[in-house]
């Protein structure tokens, strides 16, 4: 009797709603940030610097969190470090959202932060459990911005105080909380992941005498080692060129183009729609362009469409350009996470992945700032082109990598018992 310890999961929906619903969870309190700086601020008499630096500290709570716990995530505790991640920020945040207190508000954002962390690694980890990363990746990116584009524009018109900012926090942690059971478990030779998601495990199960003699899946090489960290100091470094820009895009287009602010409004809901877009393509197309050409293109295009940026003096063409090179960054983004995933299906690489994005996007506003002042516009433009030019050739060598990983996993022989040896 033989069973594929490596085997990856077809996409369901309990399976993927929970991946995608803790992956939202996690990531809810970046795209809230510029909620989170007012509610401070409307709530508590803070300025906006207090209010930004106490933000800084919930998402690197978050990006450190996810980072330590992405190795337990990648093995049996993943289901584990996502309810005590979720308990966690969803009490840190109904916390801050209920007691009128700053010392609370802070501890409970950290608290929730720390939180949040733990369901960006676990969901990151789970979607190395699917088939066909990239067009997983895809849905996931489509999931993401679909909702996230819902949630910024009511939670204005509920109010920007700290109930309704920090409470929308805890409600999803909530969501996340609850859907944990459905959550993907690493694909190893586990009598309990077999158990846990049944409706998507197309293997033959071997009997109750053999099943604890099935060996785990054979150890990653070193050459996926190696790609692994180099793509997650690519995608680092990938994120504050990327956010850098995103930061500064509102000075940039008001100084340079005389950008009003409907005209930012209009840019930064236009890219959300290009992200939707860009998702839409992903999952159309799957894996049948490659994985490694495609990532260099969209960064070498990415690069010259923030140069680009640089020199546009007019404000229709800031946005349209600014709006272009957000659909090429959230295609790229899900390209990196397909290959993150794809180079082991544990999850190994696509746990910290996400988190290792917020250690860059975190600092994002202080480094643009730096850079502007020293370089001024056009010269910070140009550096972040030149940093996607460069960046292109590791995210290429390790998208093959990760093609070849993926395509020898698929092709492992399966594992055979004891009783079968012996037959």
């Amino acid at each position: 009797m033989t069973t594929d310890s490596t085997v990856r999961l077809p996409l369901r929906f309990p399976t993927a709603a929970a991946t995608f619903a803790i992956g939202i969870a996690g990531y809810l309190g970046v795209n809230l940030s510029p909620y989170m700086i007012t509610a401070l601020q409307t709530g508590f008499a803070v300025d906006v610097l207090t209010a930004s630096w106490i933000v800084t500290a919930t998402l690197l709570a978050t990006a450190v969190t996810g980072l330590a716990t992405a190795p337990l995530c990648a093995g049996a505790h993943r289901r584990t470090v996502a309810r005590i991640g979720l308990a966690a920020s969803l009490l840190g945040f109904l916390a801050a959202a209920l007691v009128p207190s700053p010392g609370i508000v802070i501890a409970g954002l950290i608290v929730g932060g720390i939180g949040a962390g733990g369901a960006v690694s676990s969901a990151g980890a789970a979607l190395a459990a699917f088939r066909n990363p990239d067009r997983v990746a895809g849905f996931n990116g489509l999931a993401n911005r679909g909702v996230i584009t819902i949630v910024l524009a009511v939670i204005p018109l509920l109010g920007l105080a700290p109930l309704d900012v920090f409470g929308a926090l805890a409600l999803f942690s909530l969501i996340g909380l609850v859907a944990v059971g459905w959550l993907p478990a690493a694909p190893v030779a586990d009598p309990q992941a077999g158990a846990a998601v049944p409706e998507a495990m197309p293997v033959e199960v071997p009997s109750t005498a053999t099943l604890g003699t099935v060996r785990a899946p054979r150890p990653a090489s070193r050459v996926v080692t190696v790609a692994g960290f180099v793509l997650l100091v690519t995608f680092a470094l990938w994120a504050v060129s990327e956010d850098s820009l995103w930061a500064m895009a509102g000075v940039m287009g008001a100084e340079q183009a005389a950008l009003t602010p409907e005209g930012l409004g209009l840019a930064l809901s236009g890219a959300t729609a290009g992200g939707l877009v860009g998702s839409l393509l992903l999952m159309a197309v799957g894996n049948r362009l490659g994985r490694a050409v495609p990532l260099a293109v969209l960064l070498v295009l990415g690069g010259a469409l923030k140069i680009a940026l640089g020199f546009v003096t007019d404000p229709t063409t800031f946005i349209v350009v600014f709006i272009v090179w957000n659909t090429i960054y959230a295609i790229a983004f899900m390209y990196f996470v397909s290959t993150s995933a794809a180079l082991d299906a544990d999850g190994r690489w696509s746990g910290p992945l996400l988190a290792v994005y917020l250690v860059g996007s975190a600092l994002t506003p202080v480094i643009g700032a730096a850079l502007v002042d020293l370089l001024g516009f056009e010269g910070f433009a140009i550096a972040l082109g030149v940093a996607s030019f460069v960046l292109a050739v590791p995210a290429f060598a390790v998208a093959a990598i990760s093609t070849r990983a993926e395509r020898d996993a698929t092709t492992r022989p399966a594992v055979e018992s004891p009783e079968a040896v012996s037959a």
